[in-house]
């Protein structure tokens, strides 16, 4: 089914339930988008152009031409939905869809290329990550990695999956046995709270890693691979899929200092179990 298309019942409940329930069609053209947005950067991958946003904040042709095809599958299927994506200058959601307004239309959060760092010096560990937001919370993921051909997905309570093999964290309340990761923000400097955070749990835990992906970092989690992350220089697009693909598979999932998360500001900590989320969230707030 599709979304209703914003009636005013009078049972609010009932027309709630209505609007956020997913679909195997909303799955199926979100995970044909990400392999579609896939085909584009893996063709360019050894031939692309590169040039700077911002201070070490890079962009090449290739997200411009997965974020295209990845825009014309999504709403050439649901062409009433919204659109949020990185480039091209739709960085913004329409201020209903942020209220989580029930006559908002749902609205699709695309990171055409998500860990353009690694794509460029051509490194593993990038993904294209699709989310959809709808009445107020995000209710589907999808992030592919087309160099280990892994696609990752979730539906709002059905679930997450990793090539149809359902996912689950790993369940570790020890910071001391943990492998985790980060991400800094472009142009991170000495001072910067984001490098106290990193050492402060680095001398607590087994491990900790920058990947260069906020995306395939929150798979990590819902699969076990990594017990917990945390980011507070990503954007909506960077971690909309990953939020419901990580709470689906049992994450624990807050703002950094323990707060709600806010999807749209997604200053986040996600952990393997509520012990180590308590944990971080001490070490990080």
């Amino acid at each position: 089914m599709t979304f209703a298309s914003g009636s005013k019942s009078s049972d609010n409940s009932k027309n709630l339930s209505n609007r956020i329930r997913m679909d195997q069609q909303h799955l199926d053209v979100a995970v044909a988008a990400a392999k579609a947005g896939a085909v584009e950067l893996m063709a360019r991958r050894d031939d692309r152009v590169v040039r700077e946003k911002a201070p070490k904040d890079l962009v090449t042709d290739a997200d411009l031409a997965s974020q295209k095809a990845v825009r014309e599958i999504l709403l050439s299927h649901f062409a009433d939905y919204a659109f949020v994506g990185e480039e091209e200058g739709e960085n913004e959601p329409p201020e209903a869809v942020r209220r989580g307004a029930l006559d908002a239309p749902p609205c699709w959060v695309v990171d055409p290329l998500d860990g353009t760092v690694n794509y460029v010096h051509r490194l593993q560990s990038f993904a294209v990550s699709i989310g959809l937001y709808a009445a107020g919370k995000m209710r589907l993921g999808v992030i592919y990695d087309p160099v280990c051909d892994e696609i990752f997905t979730a539906i709002d309570g059905g679930g997450a999956y990793v090539n149809g093999r359902k996912m689950k964290v790993s369940g570790q309340h020890d910071l001391n046995d943990s492998l985790l990761a980060c991400s800094f923000p472009a142009g991170v400097t000495a001072d910067s709270p984001d490098v106290a955070r990193f050492v402060r749990v680095l001398e607590r835990s087994r491990a900790l890693r920058r990947l260069g992906s906020c995306a395939l970092n929150m798979c990590y989690v819902a699969d076990g691979r990594l017990d917990g992350y945390w980011a507070t220089c990503v954007h909506s697009w960077d971690a909309a899929a990953g939020i419901v693909i990580a709470r689906e598979a049992g994450a624990s999932i807050s703002a950094y200092d323990g707060s709600s998360l806010d999807d749209w500001k997604p200053r986040f900590c996600v952990s393997g179990s509520s012990e180590l989320q308590r944990t971080l969230v001490g070490l990080l707030a």
